[in-house]
């Protein structure tokens, strides 16, 4: 490995001066705003500043305030950095993703270089003398975070969700794509408005829709055969078929429906170390039950199952809550396919407080997108039936929490086990003074680890074991002391470390599985770890 240089001091002051500027600045747009710019004019000065502070500098790039950014992007005064696929792109979309990796692209790699250690053409399958393309975030804005249906405007999320990927665990930048599937948006307001820049027409749907959705994966598959896809933030209606059509032809993921999950049950287990509880006998209600709040059930169900369940039983300490109350055996006919499952024997509940009564849960798990739903009478009954509560209100942005920390903290007379989507600020609890730090259950903890052991192994898919592993492991680096403190997770800015300890994790599954290959000389757990620290990509240097 060759020895890294220290940053020059012409490299630390660049750095210090814009980490002056942005601190200068107020509104959280604005910073959004000052980064994007930043990204263009100094782009290692950019990166520099992202993997030095990402605790700090993470929720201007993405959440929260991705969200208000993909709301207002066609007034922004950024640069796309993205590649549009539009419903008029049928027939020439391969066409248009090689042109726009060649000559769009070309100012991050004047920008930070060319070089993509650790991710060559034989990982990702691309043609000799092609630079490999190792993760494309893809989005058709139709459900960006809780804020519904934001049409072209969804580019912010693909935009804000690659960074991640170099950020944590240190994926060349050059080697991530953002892509925004222009389909049109039935949002009225958007229509309407003469900045919107994206499709003005309805959104495709049926026959029109899945062909343009199947023409851009024939095509990347065919220009980046092992190019790692993640599906961010389409609808309900497309998210689960679309996962279940490609996901055995090559690797890709649904975030929303298996990183959202993986998180989630890293925090559950997180959680049983400080009730002391056991996975097998913890009952979860789910305030919500879309895409997020399913695919928490099953891979919470997969786990369980380990401890020596049943699938049935398992998927039986699951329940579900929707806007028309409680999903159960009598609701059959109605529910939408993806619900069924979790459709049980019980009897059926008009509303939160009394499916919390006829249940008892031991956890509650907000993925609503309803904004306060976790009013003082919920979090109070749930207080009631457990010593140490275990509520999760996951919803984003911040507006769209169940519940703030200083609410479960005050209701719960700081007893509550907490973690949220959106950053919380820490709560002196009032019974002895101690300052006490709300988790954030971050996605980013487990999505760009699993990318880079994928593009780092070639692998041909990504399986619901792999967040399985990455939950389990993840809820292992945590230290006690961190989870007396209240973060069920490690520190935000130890990310690049946790992300290795993650990826050789992942690499080794995935080798072992037959899903993918290692690299020469690479076999054992500390070689995994010695070859991911030396291919990361570090601006540092």
């Amino acid at each position: 490995v060759t020895r890294r240089r220290a940053p020059s001091s012409r490299a630390m002051t660049a750095l210090r001066t814009a980490l002056d500027a942005f601190r200068a600045i107020a509104d959280p747009l604005e910073r959004y705003v000052f980064l994007r710019h930043l990204q263009r004019r100094d782009t290692s000065t950019f990166y520099r500043a992202l993997v030095a502070k990402p605790l700090e500098l993470m929720p201007f790039v993405y959440t929260p305030t991705v969200g208000e950014a993909c709301e207002r992007y066609h007034e922004l005064p950024t640069a796309v950095n993205g590649v549009y696929i539009t419903a008029d792109d049928a027939g020439r979309v391969g066409a248009k993703l090689r042109e726009h990796w060649t000559t769009e692209m070309a100012w991050l790699r004047e920008g930070v270089g060319a070089s993509a250690r650790g991710v060559s053409a034989r990982g990702t399958g691309a043609h000799a003398g092609e630079a490999p393309v190792a993760v494309a975030v893809v989005t058709d804005g139709e459900r960006i975070l809780g804020l519904g249906d934001l049409g072209a405007g969804g580019m912010g999320i693909s935009e804000g969700k690659i960074l991640l990927y170099t950020v944590c665990a240190g994926v060349h930048p050059t080697t991530c794509l953002p892509v925004c599937l222009d389909v049109g948006t039935n949002n009225e307001r958007l229509l309407k408005d003469p900045n919107y820049k994206g499709l003005r027409k309805e959104r495709l749907k049926g026959e029109a829709y899945d062909a343009l959705v199947d023409e851009f994966m024939r095509e990347l598959r065919a220009w980046q055969p092992r190019c790692l896809v993640q599906f961010e933030d389409f609808g309900n209606a497309n998210a689960f078929r679309i996962l279940e059509k490609y996901r055995t032809t090559g690797p890709c993921f649904n975030d929303d429906i298996q990183g959202t999950a993986a998180i989630t049950l890293a925090a559950l287990l997180s959680s049983l170390r400080v009730t002391r509880g056991e996975l097998a006998d913890q009952k979860i209600l789910f305030y919500g039950a879309g895409e997020a709040g399913v695919g928490i059930g099953e891979l919470i169900a997969m786990a369980m199952e380990k401890t020596g369940m049943t699938h049935n039983q398992a998927m039986e300490r699951c329940y579900f809550m929707d806007s028309k109350g409680l999903v159960c055996k009598s609701r059959l006919s109605g529910l939408q396919p993806h619900k069924v499952a979790f459709a049980h024997d019980v009897e059926y509940q008009p509303d939160l407080l009394s499916a919390i009564d006829a249940i008892k849960p031991t956890a509650l798990i907000g993925v609503s997108t309803i904004g306060g739903a976790f009013n003082e009478d919920v979090v109070k009954a749930m207080a009631a039936l457990n010593e140490r509560p275990i509520i999760f209100p996951l919803s984003n942005p911040t507006s769209k929490a169940e519940c703030t920390f200083e609410q479960a903290m005050r209701w719960t007379d700081g007893k509550v086990v907490f973690a949220s989507g959106s950053p919380f600020d820490p709560v002196t609890r009032q019974r002895d003074g101690v300052k006490v730090f709300p988790a954030q259950a971050n996605n980013a903890y487990v999505f760009p680890a699993l990318g880079y052991a994928a593009a780092l192994t070639g692998a041909s898919q990504v399986t619901d074991d792999l967040f399985l592993a990455a939950a389990e492991a993840l809820s292992k680096l945590t230290t006690d002391s961190e989870i007396d403190a209240g973060h069920l997770f490690p520190d935000m800015n130890a990310i690049r470390d946790v992300s290795v300890a993650l990826t050789a994790e992942i690499c080794e599954m995935i080798v072992a599985q037959g899903l993918g290959s290692a690299p020469r000389d690479v076999s054992t757990h500390a070689e995994w770890l010695f070859f991911i620290k030396a291919h990361i990509y570090d601006p540092q240097t």
